[in-house]
């Protein structure tokens, strides 16, 4: 099915190829879980060295969705740095993305459970949960919780049919709440038929499965499990 915007509390949000979510009617762009610096945390855990290139790469993405979009607010809702002292490690160009990209617009930072402080040399506001419009934006979802956007959990979804099986990122939704996919060039993912996502859609929701350029829309009975649980490093 192709792609179409979801509906919440009265408002149509549209998911973006890129995993970047838009809502039109206020001219916002939200994104989740960035894990900025992962790889250079990764290295100072293991001892190994890492390829540092996930947050350029991270930024670039996301300021190819910001220049399409022009965006007035931009929410990033929980993990955007993979620590609380990833900002610290940033480096000086991708602090210069980072001011470009947030000159002449607001900028939220919502915190996660990965970086619950931010230094406040970065451009922005920090927050630990807000709500707008009805709609109520956290890093991870509350069971019972309605009119909600977070993110926390990097949904993938598998889905097989006649031309073979696809597994991707998605974005996913039921009546009351929508799960953002990670945003983050090193980021992994989960099931959303694993019970940690599972356990909190009503038995009706749909997925947006992200392709290479579309999204594709599927119901969840149509998904199939992918078949390895993954859990954030």
């Amino acid at each position: 099915m192709p792609t179409r915007t979801i509906p919440l509390r009265d408002h149509d949000f549209r998911p973006d190829p890129s995993g970047a979510l838009w809502w039109p009617e206020r001219r916002w762009l939200l994104v989740a879980d960035l894990h900025l610096e992962k790889a250079t945390a990764l290295a100072r855990r293991s001892g190994r060295l890492l390829p540092p290139y996930d947050s350029a790469a991270t930024l670039g993405r996301l300021g190819a969705v910001i220049d399409r979009l022009d965006p007035v607010t931009v929410v990033a809702l929980g993990d955007s740095f993979h620590d609380s002292a990833g900002a610290d490690r940033l480096g000086a160009a991708e602090l210069a993305v980072l001011g470009r990209l947030a000159r002449g617009r607001d900028w939220i930072w919502v915190l996660g459970n990965h970086d619950p402080d931010l230094p406040a040399a970065l451009p922005g506001d920090r927050i630990t949960e807000f709500a707008i419009d009805g709609v109520t934006c956290r890093h991870a979802a509350l069971p019972g919780a309605t009119a909600e956007i977070s993110g926390h959990y990097h949904p993938k979804a598998a889905v097989s049919g006649r031309a073979g099986r696809v597994t991707g990122r998605c974005f996913v939704a039921d009546d009351h709440r929508l799960v953002l996919p990670a945003f983050g060039a090193y980021t992994g993912g989960l099931d959303v038929l694993d019970p940690a996502i599972r356990g909190l859609l009503a038995p009706a929701f749909h997925v947006w499965l992200i392709g290479r350029a579309v999204l594709h829309r599927f119901p969840g009975a149509r998904l199939s499990p992918i078949g390895q649980r993954w859990a954030e490093a």
